[in-house]
């Protein structure tokens, strides 16, 4: 028999359920939910409207929670994402407008 590969879904993947993705953050749903009202995340959703969590948005939880217990309000955290994205995308940009064009 073949060993089995335990292979994780894409960063951008949404496959974890609200009551795993909390579980692996260390909250509780009702905090994720919270953290969703406050636009900090925006899970995909399912067919049938079922939230939907990323290996991406989990990452994104984990930066949240950490942000949160150093006592940061949830006012602040947004703020402090919305910076840090903005980096994020200003960064890529920079990388690739420094990368050489191709030739065919």
């Amino acid at each position: 028999m073949a060993p089995q590969h335990e292979t994780q879904p894409a960063a951008g993947h949404a496959v974890y359920a609200i009551s795993v993705a909390a579980e692996l953050a260390g909250i509780g749903v009702q905090t994720l939910r919270l953290y969703e009202q406050h636009g900090l995340l925006t899970p995909a959703r399912s067919a049938g409207g079922t939230r939907r969590y990323s290996g991406a948005d989990l990452a994104r939880l984990a930066r949240i929670t950490t942000l949160t217990s150093e006592g940061v309000n949830l006012t602040a955290v947004a703020r402090i994402l919305e910076l840090e994205d903005t980096v994020a995308r200003l960064r890529e940009q920079l990388r690739s407008s420094q990368q050489p064009p191709h030739t065919p």
